[in-house]
């Protein structure tokens, strides 16, 4: 209770100080920077960063893992590790895509899903506003979800499972209509967690060169357990064949006893749902480029952000699942399950390796990457602490992405204006409230795998509309300046794997609980009343007059143009086609 109060106490110093702190950013960024007057430059985003800041505020991208990998793997089975290869591959050639349309914004902050509502806003003005909130949504929930694994890690390691402080649990409300066994509730893990959020808040309200330089010294504390865990067993030469191969999905006989499955449409559908999960992780570090606004030199400082970033991720995604997986092996039924005389499961079946259910929870991992390491309790304990670290690393990341995204899209028209605010320090804050107030509803929902699920189909909704304005900005704005310019090849398969993560998403969603694909499709469309009162009653049906200037829609500008024709509108139809198609399946 004392715990409880305290929190509360600290919220509400916080949010005092927010208020006190916060100023209106009437001025646009180019104004801003072009202007000699303090007080004008200090109304928006801080130029404090070059791309070695981005790079180490992205850094918390790599710790993503943790969130997904106990899952997929007792999800998928033997191909887990292959799925995190794959999909990494497919987040490093989407890179170039973000990396070049951000060029075309250097006075903008909030990440690809603004640079990418630009190509699309001319031809719809209801995909742009949903391009940004997909964004939003997705990256958000990681706020949550870290901090309950956090929160998680440091109980479970300071106290015994049945514990009074890890069983006790207050239910607020029901949600088995959404998912079942979905609860929103109170207990420790809600109340450390937080704490957690909290703290970062703490660090974040400092700006973007205070964020930076902690996420740095975050970064190469948390960063060195993961490469650890991702380089022991290479070393060692420690991995079994029998772990990965053969490469058959998931499958249980009739007892419950686990089988190698067969490449029929269930397996494929395990495939497609291992890598619609790990997408929202391996295509986490295109964050590098939400910074574009507070760089130093945006010209060459966006790439190098986006590029190293993506470096760091390849390397973390492919090793570290390896070593997992090696290290658990899938597993076997230790316990089968107990059926009452109507043939109601009341007991599920108690598996060990991959399959064990603190696994796909995701609160055993940190027990089992200590393992990897090995040397006792004390390097137990301490590779938790690096892992809870590792976590507050992705949080920051994810609490800097995501707030920013908010400002922007507020400042351009497309959500509230109150939004459109920042600090002393150039600290979006009112963003940062509405993001901290989310996620502490998140953080009372009981289960985290669905809450990341349901929030991946935002990231994939995104994603597809990120990937496909690159071609579109490339066809009517032939003429822009562009400091980076991608091969056109890996244009090109930017905008095809834009419809295989379409592909997974509506064959894989739903391997996650029923009703994921339709919960997160909703949630997707809940910005369109919110637009329609910032755009239509607020600001008359008019675009404010910073963003027109900024991105240049002036429909008689030279070298602006609806080129594409009907091409945008082709694509749409054509994704929704497939989501129905295979969702269908």
């Amino acid at each position: 209770m004392y715990l409880a109060l305290a929190v509360l106490g600290l919220y509400w110093e916080f949010y005092k100080r927010g208020l006190k702190l916060s100023v209106n950013s009437a001025v646009d960024a180019i104004s801003a920077d072009l202007s000699e007057n303090v007080a004008a430059q200090n109304a928006t985003l801080h130029r404090k960063i070059g791309w070695q800041g981005a790079f180490w505020v992205a850094s918390g991208v790599p710790a993503l893992v943790l969130f997904s990998i106990g899952a997929i793997a007792a999800t998928v089975g033997k191909p887990a590790w292959m799925i995190w290869a794959i999909s990494i591959a497919f987040g490093f050639i989407q890179a170039f895509t973000y990396a070049e349309i951000a060029g075309l914004f250097p006075h903008k902050s909030g990440g690809a899903s603004i640079y990418g509502a630009v190509a699309w806003v001319k031809y719809s003005k209801f995909i742009a506003p949903v391009s940004v909130w997909c964004n939003w949504f997705a990256w958000s929930p990681v706020l949550a979800i870290g901090s309950g694994l956090a929160a998680g890690y440091m109980l479970s390691a300071l106290f015994a499972p049945d514990a009074v402080i890890n069983t006790w649990q207050i239910t607020l409300l029901d949600l088995s209509m959404v998912k079942d066994g979905l609860v929103l509730r109170i207990n420790a893990t809600f109340i450390v967690g937080a704490a957690v959020l909290l703290s970062v808040f703490a660090v974040q309200h400092g700006g973007i060169l205070r964020s930076a330089k902690t996420t740095m010294i975050l970064g190469v504390i948390a960063l060195i357990p993961l490469m650890l865990i991702g380089l022991v067993p290479l070393m060692t030469g420690d991995i079994s064949q029998a772990n990965f191969f053969p490469l058959a999905p998931l499958a249980h006989d009739a007892a419950g006893n686990v089988t190698d499955g067969v490449w029929g449409i269930e397996g494929w559908k395990l495939m497609a749902g291992g890598l619609f999960i790990a997408a929202w992780s391996t295509y986490g570090f295109e964050t590098a480029v939400c910074y574009t606004r507070e760089f130093k030199n945006p010209k060459t400082d966006t790439f190098k952000a986006i590029f190293y970033s993506g470096l760091l991720c390849v390397a973390v995604f492919t090793l570290v699942p390896i070593a997992f997986q090696s290290h658990l092996g899938l597993g076997h039924m230790v316990t089968p399950a107990v059926v009452d005389a109507a043939g109601v499961v009341t007991t599920p079946a108690v598996y060990d390796g991959m399959l064990e259910s603190s696994i796909y929870s995701g609160m055993g991992v940190a027990a089992a990457f200590s393992g990897i390491v090995g040397g006792g309790a004390f390097v137990a304990n301490v590779m938790v602490i690096m892992m809870v670290l590792a976590l507050m690393l992705s949080i920051m990341t994810s609490m800097a992405g995501s707030s920013r995204t908010l400002y922007q899209a507020s400042v351009d028209g497309w959500l509230p204006k109150y939004l459109s605010h920042v600090n002393d320090h150039g600290a979006p804050t009112r963003a940062m409230w509405t993001d901290l107030c989310f996620n502490l509803l998140l953080l009372m929902m009981s289960d985290y795998v669905f809450i990341l699920a349901a929030s991946n189909v935002g990231y994939i909704i995104f994603n597809f509309l990120n990937l496909n304005s690159g071609w579109i900005h490339r066809i009517d704005r032939p003429k822009w300046d562009r400091p980076y310019k991608a091969p056109t090849i890996l244009l090109v398969l930017g905008g095809i794997l834009g419809f295989v993560n379409l592909s997974i998403m509506g064959l894989g969603a739903d391997v996650w609980g029923a009703g994921t694909l339709k919960v997160g499709l909703l949630f997707a469309a809940l910005i369109l009343p919110v637009f329609v009162y910032r755009h239509y009653i607020q600001d008359k049906g008019v675009f404010p007059k910073q963003m027109l200037e900024d991105m240049h829609l002036d429909e008689h500008e030279d070298g602006v143009a609806n080129r594409a024709g009907v091409l945008p509108y082709i694509a749409l139809a054509a994704g929704i086609g497939l989501v129905w198609f295979l969702h269908s399946l």
